[in-house]
């Protein structure tokens, strides 16, 4: 069972945009403490297997794909299919009863769409039973996209993403003051998280957009999505936010943002390039620091009700590990119910 801190198995994470990859082109990615090769075929297949040759151990990433759509090993030149199964073994002669076709590197599944790359995590080598998230807009193409990487577990990140309360300090610029006031938000479950349901959003970057309303989705095992609706000239619009904490090494985490909106809302790119990469950062300094403390073993605290999302994330990661142990089916321990806070 995945104790505190460790990442969940059985599910969909996003180690990278589909863009960070060219045809030909591969590179290592960690991802839960796995050497992955992440790689696109010439013929445009994108797939993922371990970065490890199964013949004498050397990463497959320092070798280089062939015209053939065969990953070949800087080594020996063993080449592998994007399914890992080995298609050649070049040292073999005639007569020599050695089939490369029995010969594997683990395969990950891999799912490219809107734009990003989706791999799946198994648990037990199973094949997956759910399909990766989706955004939620048709034709998703991403406008705006950061990625930085977070010395903390997956757990301290996720928690950092979701903490309501945090932004008037985290936060603190000149240009971006806010005094805490009230909030009174209505939560329900999802089938694997949470979602804070639709509502008229209070920081006034919002107003760029005019009389919106926002909804803000979490689920396992680190997927944030904030869907923005409303309409300019008399035309409707969707904008969504995909946030994900994707673990690398026990502590290391990659926040990945991503950003999707219509063309007519083209005026609000300076906005992100100017702004995004500051506040993530913000963040990560947050993480930096508490990484100071967190070296001395204290105990943490998580309080009503503006921590209830962190020990909702907590209830719904045990009950998910809980379930792949035991093989029943998952049960969402989330409630609906509305919580109050100053922020």
């Amino acid at each position: 069972m995945a104790g505190e801190g460790e990442p969940l198995r059985g599910l969909w994470y996003m180690p990278a945009l589909a863009k960070s990859l060219k045809p030909g082109q591969m590179r290592r990615e960690m991802l839960l403490g796995e050497p992955v090769l992440l790689g696109r075929m010439r013929d445009g297949q994108a797939f993922a297997m371990r970065d490890i040759c199964p013949h004498r151990g050397v990463p497959l990433s320092a070798g280089k794909i062939l015209p053939e759509n065969t990953v070949q090993c800087p080594y020996h030149g063993w080449r592998f299919r994007n399914d890992g199964v080995c298609s050649v073994i070049p040292s073999l002669v005639d007569g020599q009863d050695l089939d490369p076709a029995k010969i594997r590197v683990r395969s990950y599944p891999l799912r490219e769409q809107d734009g990003l790359l989706w791999v799946y995590v198994p648990a037990r080598n199973e094949a997956p039973k759910t399909d990766p998230p989706r955004v939620p807009i048709q034709n998703a193409v991403p406008r705006w996209d950061e990625t930085q990487l977070f010395p903390c577990d997956i757990d301290h990140a996720v928690i950092g993403l979701m903490d309501p309360v945090h932004a008037a300090y985290v936060h603190d610029h000149w240009w971006w003051k806010r005094t805490p006031r009230p909030k009174e938000k209505h939560y329900a479950p999802l089938p694997f998280g949470f979602v804070m349901t639709a509502h008229k959003p209070s920081k006034p970057a919002y107003s760029l957009l005019g009389d919106v309303t926002t909804e803000i989705t979490f689920e396992l095992p680190s997927t944030r999505f904030e869907i923005i609706k409303g309409s300019l000239f008399g035309k409707a619009f969707t904008v969504v936010g995909l946030t994900v904490c994707t673990p690398r090494e026990a502590q290391s985490t990659s926040i990945i943002q991503v950003f999707y909106w219509p063309g007519l809302l083209f005026f609000i790119r300076p906005f992100f390039t100017a702004l995004g990469p500051t506040f993530i950062a913000d963040d990560r300094k947050i993480v930096e620091l508490q990484r100071e403390g967190l070296k001395f073993d204290p105990h943490l605290m998580l309080i009503q009700d503006s921590d209830q999302p962190a020990i909702w994330y907590h209830r719904v990661k045990k009950a998910w590990a809980e379930s792949l142990e035991s093989g029943a089916d998952f049960v969402n321990p989330v409630q609906e119910r509305t919580l109050r806070w100053k922020s």
